[in-house]
């Protein structure tokens, strides 16, 4: 038979869940052209909320607490370079679950609510570009015309761009140079008015 702290539990996961799942699957996916980090997001989030409520309802050491918080802030993914963007969503899983395990602790179930519905508004209407001029995408490609990469000819590899994407690239950083195959692999950047990806 499950007691009543035990259902606050419960029902507290699923909120935690609901929202990050919102997040994810509303705010996240519909834009970007890569999936790679759903599975990472939300299991991060589950887990930690797990763990939160392990801290909140178990009497552990301040030294085990501080060396499993010392094993996530090492934590890093070495075999590819995670994207600033990408990295904002995965600090967004984590900080969700503490909040809410936090306030679920304290019993206060409103401001949890409340606070969850204002960060998904907020992610929301930054992910939508409200407040700005312009809609920045960005994508990575790879180049062939090495000729072009020098800084002083940007402006043609630009104008070669746009024109074989038909997209408004306003900027390209060159991440990567492969002398053998005489290829560049770049991450463009390009405006959209309409809003859409």
């Amino acid at each position: 038979m499950l007691s009543g702290t035990d259902l606050i539990f419960i029902a507290g996961f699923f909120v935690n869940f609901l929202f990050a799942f919102l997040i994810i699957r509303f705010i996240y996916y519909p834009r970007q052209s890569e999936h790679t980090y759903l599975f990472t997001f939300l299991a991060f989030n589950t887990v930690i909320y797990f763990i939160m409520n392990l801290f909140t309802s178990v009497e552990l050491s301040i030294g085990a607490g501080f060396g499993l918080f010392a094993l996530f802030s090492v934590l890093r993914y070495r075999t590819e370079t995670v994207p600033i963007h990408e990295m904002t969503y995965l600090f967004l899983m984590v900080a969700l679950p503490i909040l809410n395990s936090v306030l679920l602790g304290a019993e206060e179930y409103e401001k949890m609510i409340i606070i969850n519905v204002l960060i998904t508004a907020v992610i929301w209407a930054l992910e939508k570009g409200w407040g700005f001029a312009a809609d920045v995408h960005s994508k990575e490609i790879v180049y062939e015309k090495i000729d072009l990469i020098h800084e002083d000819k940007r402006e043609l590899m630009i104008a070669d761009l746009r024109e074989r994407t038909g997209l408004n690239v306003t900027k390209v950083d060159i991440q990567e140079i492969n002398y053998l195959r005489d290829t560049v692999k770049a991450k463009i950047y390009y405006t959209d008015e309409s809003g859409t990806r």
